[in-house]
């Protein structure tokens, strides 16, 4: 029988013995079912055999790539089809430069041929638009009259400036010389004087006014000269902009994607409902919408997903070899969210409350402040869409409490030590302890591997990973200052202890400085963002010492972690 899905895989092994998810992967948060993980294993050991074409035609088919030398993201969907076989697609995220492999990865959503006459008829419009731009940008007559402008703005700021020196000097002459007349001449005479000296203040105030026209009429000559220039490059940039966004929606036009539904949705009515309506570079490109594209094209029931990253990290984001990653944000969730309606999909983890059945633990109490032993997987401060966190804790047991009350935080993920301000005098004075950063801090972490140098700092900028909220990233452009030291306390199956010392209090600092290949370059055991899953995050804050907001006294607090 023909083979109307060529991209469908078979399982080289049995997995009769594996039951059926009955809902769909939830893609922005899951544990790989049974089936995306046998599929996983499979795709990897085709990826192994094929490291040259692998380099060639993947992982160098994006600039990322070709600076950095970074992996790719891959993705396997587990599906069914008509003769109830079960089987996988395989994709991978980017653009595919050769498919010559022995891998049947799925195709692009897009059905715009690069050899389509009227894209390239209208690309090569807009690159000659380019050329035409630069060469203005850089021709000799523009070049002339710049120079031109900037030597007589600084001739006439020389003049100006010769001439308002000139009228202070007088100034104070005309000043001298009536002091020193006032009391020798006579009051006709005096008088006669100071008609004299206001007209000469007169006549300097209208040479200055001379001098300003002359030069403003000279300047304003080279500014039309130059803007007879400048219009024809605005000119041009705006055609530029206006061809180059109907060139964009022409585009975004074949992205047609389906849902189980059956119903269609392209990129441009996809991202319309969103606050910025422009879908960003890449999307419909990742290997998510492609995998579910497919099947629904093939009449292939989709079962479970998953994606992981093949590779070498990028140098800004935190990538694993063969770790499995959740579907990005910025790109796939507004096309997903259209693509999975008509499935049961797995609930959505991230809507439960963490929080429930814990309890939060006082370490400290007095009529100003507080301070609590958080436990993880416990909010600081009340959530998108979950209001239990130490704030609504506090706030519900002590509601005498004003002000902001909390005064640091902690990720959810993260155990440990936090002050709770109890009256905004408190606060203040906390706050202010924090700023100057006269507060002493130590966390104890388990990282994933053999630390062999005893001590160290850290010191990479961190900015926010837009694409994949709400992870960090490390920016040396645009990236805030960011620096830990850390001390080793003990090495033990092929984990390491240490203490973290926090010197900023960026949002995930100590993570990704230690899972980054320039820091530790070993997760946290536990880190769900930046490494593997476990039973918890294995980062405590035990150590706080700071003075009293009011009464100025040291206080010491230390807490163990339960890991």
């Amino acid at each position: 029988m023909t083979n109307l899905a060529p991209c469908f895989t078979l399982f080289s092994q049995a997995v009769d013995s594996i039951t059926l998810p009955e809902k769909f992967t939830f893609p922005f948060y899951y544990q790989p079912q049974p089936l995306a993980v046998k599929a996983v294993e499979q795709l990897q050991q085709q990826l192994e055999m094929l490291p040259q074409w692998l380099e060639k035609t993947v992982l160098n088919a994006s600039v990322e790539s070709k600076k950095t030398n970074a992996g790719k993201m891959f993705g396997v969907l587990v599906v069914q089809n008509n003769q109830q076989e079960l089987g996988f697609l395989s994709a991978y995220s980017g653009q595919l430069e050769d498919n010559t492999a022995d891998i049947n990865f799925v195709p692009a959503v897009s059905n715009m041929q690069l050899q389509d006459a009227a894209f390239l008829a209208e690309n090569r419009i807009i690159n000659n638009i380019n050329a035409e731009i630069e060469q203005l940008a850089h021709s000799e007559p523009l070049r002339v009259i710049n120079n031109q402008l900037s030597a007589a703005t600084a001739s006439y700021q020389q003049e100006l400036i010769a001439q308002q020196s000139l009228m202070v000097a007088s100034r104070l002459q005309r000043k001298q010389q009536r002091s020193e007349a006032i009391d020798r001449l006579a009051e006709h005479d005096f008088e006669e004087l100071k008609t004299n000296l206001a007209g000469q203040s007169i006549q300097e105030k209208k040479q200055l006014q001379a001098l300003k026209q002359s030069w403003q009429d000279q300047l304003d000559l080279l500014q039309q000269a130059l803007a007879s220039i400048t219009s024809e490059i605005n000119k041009l940039k705006k055609l530029r902009k206006s061809r180059s966004k109907n060139l964009q929606k022409k585009l975004f036009a074949q992205y047609q994607f389906l849902n189980a539904k059956g119903e269609a949705k392209d990129l441009n009515a996809i991202f319309a409902e969103l606050p910025d309506h422009t879908p960003p570079a890449g999307a419909g490109d990742c290997a998510a919408p492609k995998l579910l594209q497919y099947a629904y094209q093939h009449n292939l029931k989709p079962l479970a997903m998953a994606e992981f990253w093949w590779g070498a990290a990028p140098k800004s984001a935190i990538r694993q070899h063969k770790n499995y990653y959740p579907s990005c944000y910025s790109k796939c969730q507004p096309i997903l969210t259209h693509m999975l309606q008509g499935l049961q999909v797995d609930d959505n983890p991230l809507l439960i409350n963490p929080a429930l059945g814990k309890d939060l633990a006082i370490v400290y109490q007095d009529a100003d402040m507080l301070v609590v032993n958080k436990p993880a997987e416990f909010l600081s401060v009340p959530g998108r869409n979950i209001e239990d966190s130490v704030y609504s804790r506090i706030k519900s047991q002590f509601p005498q409490a004003s002000g902001p009350i909390i005064v640091h935080r902690l990720d959810m993920s993260t155990s440990g030590l936090l002050i709770i301000a109890l009256n905004k005098v408190a606060h203040k004075a906390l706050q202010k302890q924090f700023i100057e950063r006269t507060i002493e801090k130590r966390y104890v972490a388990l990282v994933d591997g053999n630390i062999v140098a005893e001590s160290g700092s850290i010191d990479l900028p961190l900015t926010l990973d837009f694409d994949d909220k709400p992870r960090q990233m490390v920016c040396y452009q645009h990236g805030k200052h960011a620096l830990t030291t850390w001390r080793v306390l003990e090495r033990k199956n092929n984990t390491t202890r240490l203490h973290l010392f926090p010197k900023t209090g960026r949002t995930h600092q100590l993570r990704v400085h230690c899972a980054h290949k320039m820091g530790l370059n070993m997760p946290i055991v536990g880190d769900d963002h930046y490494g593997l899953k476990a039973n918890r995050l294995h980062l405590h804050a035990e150590y706080l010492s700071f003075c009293h907001p009011i009464n100025e006294t040291k206080l010491v607090f230390e807490v163990a972690a339960d890991f």
